[in-house]
């Protein structure tokens, strides 16, 4: 199955969800990019060119691991894991960043921006920037800035400006915001690197284009490893960038069920957390650009959204998974706050793995869900991210005490040091 045979003759639409909804004084520069990047997929070179940036540069392909010692555990499904928390940066962004990259080349533009809530984006794209050459701003929440401390640092060493959003909740979605006031202003000579697989057309296709190729090379591996299709697949999803690359190398079996985590923060009827398909707390709406489910009240402004992980508490959801949700084709579950941190210490413990937070919410519906099914079957999670990112945020929410002495005092010292 091709996602992008959803649109029915509409081309940026999965459905009735996706298009471009955006002042015209951007419809010059997204008609722009929509040409480069056509041309880029008709061009069998530009794949082969970037494949091979990502071998020499990235490290891909990355494993895929048999978690042995929690299959046993659990004592039901054999449990894998697709490690694309072994990319350069930590996570699966460098495969969005480095394709736009080599895009933006091809457009001529010198300056890149980019919006990012748990901070791998932001310093994917400033990884990117150097090495291609760009000026770099990154736009990141003030909520964000605080919790995500370490990748500001690597951000603002490799070159970036990093500029902490101050306005609305101050989370991804603000953010967002700040990026496309800024595109506007200065869309002569800058690319917008969206993050995930959201905004307006081309993004949500020529991200989840970039990605498939964790769902090619996972679809191989374990084919290599098991001789089967996994029975189950499971990421977690806030855009759903890295939910949607790996499920490209499955749409097409009936026989594999996929599943995407949503950001259960504090459960149901909290009305704090991101579960904008699970819970069926979101609505039809239109923002940023384009037409999804978000969550909203009934005026069409967006509610507070909640997570212990930064990179999940976005507002709406990929345009492709609103029209593979609603056809039956991908089941979305929810993790919530305390769930994540069971998860996170049992993977800990038993594989030696610190999956990023964001990451962690898949390995929790697994982790429910696999000792139900026969040994004989197969469950594959992409670990989307490692946690080390997330060091201050996981000492808290285990209550280390000795931790927590040491993040009071770091952050005492970096407001001082700031004023």
């Amino acid at each position: 199955m091709d996602i992008f045979d959803f649109s029915e003759g509409r081309e940026g639409y999965y459905g009735e969800y996706g298009g471009v909804f955006l002042p015209e004084i951007l419809h010059a520069t997204i008609e722009e990019l929509l040409a480069c990047f056509r041309q880029c997929k008709a061009d069998p070179t530009f794949w082969r060119e970037y494949v091979e940036l990502l071998q020499n540069y990235s490290g891909r392909p990355t494993p895929v691991t048999h978690l042995a010692n929690l299959s046993q555990q659990l004592g039901g499904a054999q449990i894998y894991v697709k490690r694309d928390d072994l990319n350069h940066t930590g996570s699966h962004k460098i495969n969005n960043v480095m394709g736009q990259g080599l895009l933006c080349k091809r457009l001529g533009k010198r300056r890149v921006i980019a919006e990012t809530g748990a901070g791998q984006h932001g310093f994917a794209t400033a990884t990117m920037a150097a090495r291609f050459g760009f000026d770099c701003k990154i736009y990141m929440g003030a909520v964000d800035v605080a919790r995500q401390r370490p990748n500001v640092f690597w951000m603002e060493n490799l070159g970036a400006e990093v500029i902490a959003v101050q306005d609305g909740q101050r989370t991804l979605k603000d953010a967002i915001n700040e990026c496309m006031r800024d595109w506007v202003a200065n869309m002569d000579d800058t690319h917008y690197v969206l993050g995930t697989a959201c905004g307006p057309h081309p993004f949500p296709e020529m991200v989840s284009w970039f990605q498939s190729i964790i769902g090619l090379e996972a679809r191989e591996q374990l084919l290599g490893l098991t001789g089967k299709l996994p029975d189950r697949v499971y990421a977690c999803v806030g855009g759903g960038s890295n939910a949607i690359g790996i499920f490209q190398g499955f749409l097409s079996d009936d026989n594999v069920e996929l599943i995407g985590c949503e950001a259960g923060g504090l459960g149901a009827g909290s009305n704090l957390h991101a579960a904008r398909l699970a819970y069926n707390d979101a609505s039809v709406g239109v923002a940023q650009g384009f037409k999804t489910y978000f969550l909203q009240n009934d005026q069409g402004n967006m509610n507070e959204t909640h997570s212990i992980a930064a990179g999940l508490d976005y507002i709406g959801v990929n345009p492709i998974f609103s029209y593979l949700w609603e056809q039956g084709k991908v089941r979305f579950e929810a993790a919530t706050d305390e769930q994540v941190k069971d998860a996170l210490r049992l993977c800990m413990r038993t594989e030696g793995l610190i999956p990023a937070l964001e990451s962690t919410h898949a390995f929790v519906t697994a982790i429910d869900e696999a000792p139900s099914m026969g040994r004989d079957e197969i469950i594959l999670i992409n670990q989307s991210g490692r946690g080390d990112k997330d060091i201050f945020t996981i000492a808290d929410a285990l209550d280390d005490q000795k931790w927590k002495d040491f993040i009071c005092a770091k952050a005492d010292q970096y407001r001082q040091e700031k004023n």
